[in-house]
């Protein structure tokens, strides 16, 4: 198996966790905070460094792990890097469009972001219970994310983002079973810089952010940032005639940097986050005949007037304002001491969001059938780890740490009257306390060797009240879980360096808090751990004067006692659960590539190829009429096997490539050209469904502009998804609604027509 994988970034400043102290992050620290202590006002610094690189024609991707710039390509982890400038030059403005520049994530959306799924190479969490965790964890500034829907928002005053592929639990805890996305914000700084953008496209959205960085006195520096979007997006209500699939966000963040003295320094750091979306899922196919709940007179004319189902419909007709708001706030205080050669770092956070979600359940405007399905997520989080390091720039390294976590969920549920009907309230906790520790030794010239290992124990609890059933039910367990990581690099010569890394995973117990919550599901207790070993191998190299870089990686992981939504069978009765349904196997190759063709010219691309299949899965649910010759096994219940059927949201190929060429206009302007080409390859969202297959698809997108020589300033034109094709990020089989009849829903994406837009930019 092959594939092709390039990415790459001119003049980008890189932060990768497996060399030095940057070994030792934790889940609590997936950023790695002693890159971003040194980032100099994040982007800022990027650019410095990037016009250094640009004036001897060199590539220079660098990463601060070490706390000094280092090439990335000595770095032996597959990781990429994304800087502010390159997010802004391919359109992504907010956390789900990173799945058009990350070849090996796919982002798939849902009616709200608590149902959005976020997979790496082919892994990810398929399941909406609230002790649930995530396979692909998300960190902001090295606090994490514990509730994933909170990353769904926009992407104001990022300095950078680091995609880490492959089980990353040694060294940031059970959320990162199939990787890691590192989110690291600007930075204080010793001098004064402003960054501001503001944005206006064709389809009536706008918005503005701004980050000031600078000194307050010779001991103080300050971050403010700050940014507002609002897009009442593509999709039309028919019933009020109002625009929905939009979204409207307001973030801000502060961070205080007190250098107390040389050897001891501290930064404060808050943010909060405010915003709503609406939600609109329009029918993309729907049978002729089809009845909503298969009740007589409820045909489509009916139930939904002005609308016709078809592939480009971009109109619903729902008489609910189905909808989220959402909001949260968090703190973090970090403490840097120097002990001699040694260095003490503390990390303490905490953070606490809520959703409210309103959805039209029926996805219709009936007179008659009327269903709404109305809840909340609560979560609230406190972390605080603390880190042993030693010199970055001896032969042998190590990194000692032990890391606390308390979270803890909320979820009040309400569904009905007309169908469907539910009303509960469940709680979720988990407490966690680990140790861990990695060491790196050069023990022959060039030749380094790695060994991690993390001992951690876990203990989680759940409440379940069934205000219907009038059933109320609790319990708890506890787990004690050990992961490792063995790597070998080997410097061969100043551009080339080969790795090899042996990794094991581990994703928590937990317990289904879904509906239908009863006494068999609470007597089986809680879902056993996920875990995962894991094979690499790779190469970096560079040519040309290092004008070229061309990066290799293959893996192969096998994933065991896979979480996962089966059907199971207790005392007689069969239930739809979340369950240990058996093993999965994803492995493939990534490639990264870039080429400086002149100083004003780089090329630069990647490319993931996948092959993820269920090495086990004997009892899936059939999906919504499934035929015998399509799998469907007759029960009751019915199920189908899917040991040996290719993964959901793994496509086979996905990849991108990139054209950014600046040239001189006169002494004090550059032109700006920049192109991008994002491609996937045919994937299910439900396996063997075809109501849920998308086919391949490509996505072009142009920008035209002009900047000052120093980029103090950029005015340019953009057209997103330039040549007008359609696609669908999500689509969902609602024929159990209409009495099993065809009946196909999409999410649509934010580019699912073509727009322009204006983005102008200072940064001074």
């Amino acid at each position: 198996m092959r594939g092709y994988q390039v990415s790459v970034a001119h003049a980008a400043l890189v932060a990768a966790c497996m060399a030095g102290s940057a070994h030792a992050q934790t889940q609590a620290s997936a950023v790695d905070t002693s890159a971003a202590a040194t980032v100099a006002a994040g982007a800022a610094a990027a650019q410095s460094a990037g016009k250094m690189a640009q004036d001897d024609g060199e590539i220079v991707v660098t990463t601060t792990a070490q706390k000094r710039f280092e090439n990335i390509q000595n770095v032996p982890l597959p990781v990429q890097v994304l800087t502010a400038e390159q997010l802004e030059a391919q359109g992504v403005r907010n956390f789900q469009d990173l799945t058009k520049v990350a070849p090996s994530l796919v982002i798939r959306p849902a009616e709200h972001p608590v149902n959005a799924n976020v997979s790496l190479r082919g892994v990810g969490t398929f399941a909406f219970g609230i002790g649930v965790e995530s396979s692909v964890a998300v960190t902001v500034d090295g606090v994490p994310l514990a509730f994933q829907a909170r990353a769904f928002t926009d992407l104001p005053d990022v300095a950078q983002i680091e995609v880490l592929r492959g089980p990353q639990s040694t060294l940031y805890g059970k959320a990162a079973s199939a990787g890691l996305i590192k989110i690291m914000t600007v930075q204080p700084t010793k001098d004064f810089h402003l960054k501001a953008n503001t944005t206006v496209t064709t389809d009536d959205e706008y918005g503005a952010n701004f980050s000031a960085t600078g000194p307050i006195n010779e001991d103080l520096g300050y971050v403010v940032s700050a940014s507002y979007s609002n897009w009442g997006g593509n999709v039309r209500n028919v019933y009020n005639g109002k625009d929905v699939n939009g979204r409207e966000t307001l973030n801000a963040r502060g961070k205080l940097n007190w250098e107390a003295s040389s050897d001891v320094k501290f930064r404060l750091s808050a943010n909060y986050l405010n915003g709503n979306t609406t939600v609109g899922r329009p029918f993309i196919a729907l049978a002729d005949g089809a009845l909503l709940r298969n009740t007589a007179g409820q045909t489509a004319a009916v139930t939904m007037p002005g609308v016709t189902p078809g592939p480009l419909n971009q109109q619903v007709s729902n008489d609910y304002p189905s909808r989220t708001k959402y909001w949260g706030w968090g703190s973090m205080l970090r403490t840097d001491i120097k002990l001699g050669k040694l260095s003490v770092l503390g990390l303490t956070s905490y953070d606490k969001f809520r959703l409210d979600d309103y959805l039209d359940h029926d996805d219709t405007a009936s007179p008659t059938i009327k269903n709404l399905q109305i809840g909340a997520f609560k979560s609230r989080l406190f972390t605080q780890e603390v880190r042993l390091l030693s010199p970055d720039d001896e032969a042998f390294r190590y990194a000692l740490g032990v890391y606390y976590a308390d979270v803890a969920f909320q979820r009040p549920f309400l569904r009905g009257p007309a169908f469907s009907p539910a009303d509960w309230y469940a709680t979720s906790g988990s407490r966690q306390v680990a140790a861990f520790g990695q060491i790196d030794w050069e023990f022959i010239r060039h030749l380094t060797a790695t060994v991690g290992g993390r001992a951690q124990n876990e203990r989680v609890k759940y409440t379940f009240r069934d205000n219907i059933a009038k059933g109320s039910w609790a319990g708890h367990a506890s787990d004690n879980a050990t992961t490792y990581r063995l790597g070998l690099s080997y410097q061969a010569t100043p551009d080339i360096m080969v790795f090899g890394n042996y990794a094991t995973g581990y994703k928590g117990q937990t317990y289904d808090l879904t509906t239908g919550f009863n006494t068999a599901r609470a007597n089986l207790g809680p879902i056993r751990p996920e875990t995962s070993k894991d094979k690499e191998i790779g190469i970096r190299t560079q040519f040309f004067n290092r004008r070229m870089t061309f990066n290799v990686t293959y893996f192969d992981t096998n994933y065991t006692d896979l979480q996962a939504q089966t059907i199971e069978t207790i005392n007689g009765t069969s239930n739809f659960r979340l369950t240990n349904v058996g093993g999965l196997n994803t492995k493939g190759l990534e490639f990264e590539t870039a080429a400086r063709v002149t100083r004003d010219l780089t090329l630069s691309g990647s490319a993931t190829y996948l092959d993820a299949t269920y090495t086990s899965f004997p009892a899936a649910p059939c999906f919504p009429t499934q035929t015998v010759a399509q799998g469907c096994i007759q029960g009751p219940p019915n199920y189908q096997n899917l040991t040996g059927t290719r993964a959901v949201q793994a496509p086979e190929w996905k990849g991108s490539a990139n054209i950014d060429y600046a040239p001189a206009i006169t002494d004090k302007l550059n032109g700006v050209v920049q192109a991008s080409w994002q491609y996937t390859s045919s994937l299910y969202y439900v396996s063997r469904d075809p109501q849920t297959f998308q086919p391949a698809f490509s996505i072009f997108n142009l920008n035209l502009g002009v900047r000052d020589h120093k980029r103090r300033w950029e005015g340019v034109l953009f057209v997103n998804n330039l040549f007008d094709k359609q696609y669908y990020p999500s689509l969902i089989n609602s024929d159990g609604n209409f009495g099993n009849k065809l009946a196909t829903q999409a999410v649509l994406p934010r580019d699912f027509r073509r727009y322009a837009g204006v983005r102008f930019g200072l940064n001074y």
